[in-house]
């Protein structure tokens, strides 16, 4: 299991990245506009800067939904690979079956 603090960590990143993703994306799109002089695009990448760190959406981990593992996750499933694995063996996630070869 994580620590809680880190889950509540990352739960306060996602909460940032909605925040200020409207705000992000308008800065971006007027950056790559071509009409606009280099003062001016100096000026947008300021104001990109001046966010937050932790709004940036590459900042966002997928976590396991039940042990909150940040690695080895499945984004169909939300779960950390070990976990998906018994979980497959109990029979609790309908359609999935155990591969063999």
């Amino acid at each position: 299991m994580a620590k809680k603090s880190l889950i509540q960590r990352e739960h306060k990143r996602k909460k940032l990245e909605e925040k200020y993703r409207l705000i992000r994306q308008s800065l971006k799109k007027k950056s790559k506009d071509s009409s606009l002089s280099q003062k001016e695009i100096r000026e947008i990448q300021r104001k990109l800067q001046s966010l937050p760190r932790n709004s940036a959406p590459t900042r966002l981990h997928r976590r396991c939904l039940v042990t909150g593992r940040p690695r080895a996750n499945y984004r169909d499933f939300g779960l950390s690979g070990h976990i998906l694995r018994q979980m497959v063996h109990a029979c609790l996630l309908p359609g999935a079956t155990k591969s063999s070869w």
